[in-house]
């Protein structure tokens, strides 16, 4: 049985991690942030153990030391940044914010007012605004962009950021 040469195997991997991240980027919602500085890196890292394995490989620790640095940066980090993209209360802004759109839309708006996203978030069971507490009797987040949108009236964190640039645009956060 004839083994790979380590020209090729680096040259696959390269390509792999490539399309990997690529495709891992893509797969994120256009509205969320897709993280690019720390995907960058990452791809950056799996692409320089992809150049380990073209590199001499007289030794077997080299070998091993690329491939599983190949696997780790380019297949499973971004792969896992990408499921890890969408907790829950980052899908129920997303899911507000097609409603605020929808009604934002019906009523012939060229924008999306606060008041469309308060109706929103409170038909899906939410709220908008930090929770009122005895802590901190303010509520910040519920008067202008971008707004706080909790997935539920008595939660108060984990919540995230909603704002809409140029009218309909929605751009959603952790924050």
């Amino acid at each position: 049985m004839k083994s790979v040469s380590p020209k090729v195997l680096g040259g696959i991997s390269a390509i792999a991690c490539l399309v990997v991240a690529a495709a891992a980027a893509l797969a994120v919602d256009s509205r969320l942030d897709r993280h690019w500085i720390i995907r960058g890196i990452t791809l950056l890292v799996a692409l320089a153990c992809a150049a380990v394995l073209v590199a001499d490989n007289a030794r077997k620790g080299r070998l091993i030391i690329g491939l599983v640095g190949v696997v780790m940066f380019g297949v499973i980090f971004p792969v896992s940044s990408t499921t890890w993209s969408q907790p829950p209360e980052i899908k129920f802004a997303l899911s507000v914010a097609d409603d605020a759109k929808a009604a934002a839309q019906k009523q012939s708006a060229s924008t999306v007012s606060i008041a469309d996203v308060k109706a929103a978030a409170e038909a899906r069971g939410g709220a908008i605004g930090t929770l009122k507490t005895d802590r901190s009797p303010t509520v910040r987040g519920a008067d202008a962009y971008p707004l706080i949108i909790r997935a539920k009236q008595d939660q108060g964190r984990p919540w995230s950021c909603l704002t809409f640039d140029h009218g309909l645009e929605a751009k959603i956060r952790a924050c």
